[in-house]
């Protein structure tokens, strides 16, 4: 078995409107939460995979040359918690902690979402605030309670 790398991201998908992507787990179906995983290689980028979870998890791309490359945004975060006991097993033993980095992914409002099955079993947007209080994870919840001050840091650049 081939263990999870203690090192992921978190994409706030929202639009200018602040409406919040959340998907559910298709393994624990009480879990909403934002697109997250871990890297796949060590030496791979927080942006690389955060371009590869968005496409794995939502269909929408924002790889390099796509017409979203230049929405996904470094939010220069990160978040540093405890691996969720039921989830211990898929990483190597002794490993107790992640470090998950932050971004944000400004999407048209009309944008299409596709979920693998095996992976998430439906979406749904939301206001930021109700999103954030849908979210199981707190930190998943802080991160979208953040999204307004992103907005506006990003329009006075």
């Amino acid at each position: 078995m081939a263990y999870k790398i203690p090192q992921s991201v978190l994409v706030v998908i929202h639009t200018q409107g602040l409406d919040v992507l959340l998907i559910k787990r298709s393994d624990a179906q009480e879990f909403w939460q934002s697109v997250t995983g871990s890297k796949d290689r060590p030496h791979e980028s927080y942006r690389e995979t955060a371009q590869r979870e968005v496409l794995e998890e939502t269909g929408i791309d924002c790889r390099p040359g796509s017409p979203l490359a230049d929405a996904l945004v470094d939010w220069q975060l990160e978040n540093v918690y405890d691996i969720y006991p039921r989830w211990q097993h898929r990483y190597p033993p002794g490993v107790t902690r992640n470090t998950e980095h932050l971004f944000g992914l400004l999407v048209p409002s009309d944008t299409a979402v596709t979920t693998d099955p095996r992976e998430h079993t439906g979406y749904q947007w939301l206001p930021y605030a109700q999103a954030a209080d849908r979210c199981f994870s707190s930190s998943n919840a802080e991160a979208i309670l953040m999204l307004p001050r992103f907005i506006v840091a990003r329009e006075s650049t």
